[in-house]
């Protein structure tokens, strides 16, 4: 496995910058935040490494001279917005985006993006299935057309008011998974798969791995730390008694989740996915995260 970070975390570093960072603290890979531009709606969107507006070959050849150049690869382009949601032009604006992206792939020698599935939040699971398979389908297969393969993370994006009682992301549990991929069987459709967002819904984080290890294509290493007190006090539905953590300062078991994605015969990426709090406060803070996260998983994935 490769170990990485998702670039989400500089939001003000150029992409040369993250690639040095990345090779000074002995990365090999990071996955590239291709945000439009425009202003962001939410926290840790809205970032672009590289624009994939107009991206031509000539450009994606410097961009890969400068990963060459510190010798750390790119895993995967990055793009989560809501592409099923209620707001007709946001829904078309997202899908759009994402075809920009598949198209960005290959030139920079790439075989995976991730995504989300998105979601209507104010209607029920059926309705949102419905949606599903009207949507999906073509955006599945402009990425088989070059063959380029969609990581879905399976984040429930259920984090505030504006997002309940549903969340804007349908795919977040096992469930789920299994009507997704009976229904679109591509083997360019799968997983990135995020063990924080299982622990969030009190759900066994390595559990399907077992189930869905070939649908894995890239992973994301964020923890969760549930503070049990204040679950104890004020109830499962009030979802502000767990909070992002980097790896190692929640409630994931690293050593077994790694042991059973190479049970599965898992062999990509593995990217921290820094949303914690705690490190927050300044430039040195977040890349102090990283030092602290590669110190946790660089034994466990060699």
């Amino acid at each position: 496995m490769q170990l990485g970070f998702v670039t989400a975390i500089f939001p003000n570093l150029s992409f040369e910058e993250v690639l040095q960072f990345a090779s000074q603290e002995r990365y090999d890979c990071v996955e590239v935040m291709c945000w439009p531009e425009g202003k962001a709606e939410r926290k840790f969107a809205g970032v672009s490494h590289i624009n994939v507006e107009g991206l031509d070959k000539a450009r994606a050849n410097d961009l890969l001279g400068l990963c060459e150049n510190y010798k750390v690869k790119i895993s995967a382009l990055g793009y989560y917005p809501n592409p099923l949601s209620k707001d007709p032009e946001e829904a078309e604006t997202a899908r759009n985006h994402i075809r920009k992206v598949i198209d960005a792939a290959p030139l920079l020698g790439l075989s995976t993006i991730n995504t989300f599935i998105g979601a209507d939040w104010t209607q029920p699971m059926d309705v949102n299935l419905g949606r599903f398979r009207e949507v999906w389908p073509d955006l599945v297969k402009y990425a088989e057309d070059r063959d380029v393969r969609i990581g879905i993370e399976n984040c429930p994006m259920l984090f505030s008011k504006d997002e309940w009682p549903f969340g804007k992301n349908m795919a977040r549990s096992p469930d789920v998974w299994r009507r997704m991929f009976e229904h679109i069987p591509s083997p360019n459709f799968g997983l990135n798969y995020d063990p924080s967002h299982l622990v969030l819904q009190l759900m066994d984080p390595i559990a399907p791995i077992k189930e869905f290890g070939d649908r894995i294509f890239h992973a994301h290493a964020k923890d969760m730390k549930i503070k049990r007190d204040e679950l104890n006090d004020r109830g499962v539905l009030v979802f502000d008694w767990a909070t992002p953590k980097i790896p190692g300062l929640g409630n994931v078991d690293w050593g077994l989740w790694v042991s059973e994605l190479s049970d599965v015969g898992y062999d990509g990426p593995v990217c921290v996915e820094v949303e914690d709090e705690a490190f927050m406060h300044d430039l040195e803070s977040r890349k102090q995260s990283l030092r602290i996260s590669r110190n946790v998983l660089r034994p466990l994935l060699g």
